[in-house]
């Protein structure tokens, strides 16, 4: 068997046991979206993905977190009032090795709203790989429209601590080699793990007023 082909499956391997673990369940035995939180240099923030509507993209990304990929990796793109982009590059803007690219979900329904997460791709519609971005505002023009204005898939949500992402899109930028909007202090991610979702708030039961006595 020829090595480029091992890896091949190997990678298929991997990819499946993440996709495996993609549903979360509740303790009520309901199907829960899973969650993760983004520790930056500049604060934290939580992150609601969505298999359901972007199956092969939450198990692309949930891969990377499993292992490892993000920790020191950078926002290294930060363009206010439109996006702000990382999980591809170094401090040093040194390019990761990736596995292969996957499928344009972007089909899916789901919107380019503020505080939204979408794959970044080459011109390539099938070309997104680990880096993604935050929408700082709703971008309707990076929605699917058509096969020639194909799209860039969502896949997650900011629910907590958007904030934080504010405050990267304020950072001052500049020009590093090729690369534009590169922050001046490098946005570093530190960790990007799995956590619990967000357990229902306890619904009080309300009390009964004995009926009168006759």
């Amino acid at each position: 068997m020829k090595l480029g082909t091992l890896l091949l499956i190997m990678s298929l391997c991997v990819f499946a046991a993440s996709f495996a673990r993609v549903s979360v369940v509740s303790a009520q035995g309901k199907s829960v979206n899973p969650m993760v939180l983004v520790k930056t240099n500049m604060g934290s923030f939580k992150v609601e993905l969505y298999p359901k509507e972007a199956p092969v993209t939450v198990a692309n990304f949930l891969n990377y977190v499993d292992k490892k990929f993000y920790d020191g990796t950078t926002f290294h793109r930060v363009i206010p009032g439109f996006v702000i982009q990382g999980g591809g590059f170094d401090k040093s803007m040194t390019q990761k090795s990736t596995l292969a690219p996957i499928k344009n979900e972007a089909t899916n329904g789901l919107k380019n709203l503020r505080a939204t997460l979408s794959m970044a791709r080459t011109n390539d519609v099938n070309s997104a790989t680990s880096q993604f971005f935050v929408n700082l505002k709703n971008n309707a023009n990076l929605d699917h429209a058509s096969n020639a204005q194909y799209g860039y898939a969502v896949f997650a949500k900011v629910v907590q601590g958007f904030e934080v992402i504010e405050k990267i899109a304020a950072v001052k930028t500049t020009s590093k080699g090729s690369f534009q909007d590169v922050p001046e202090k490098p946005i570093i991610i530190e960790s990007i793990t799995r956590i619990e979702p967000e357990k229902p708030a306890a619904v009080n039961p309300v009390p009964t007023t004995p009926a009168p006595k006759k």
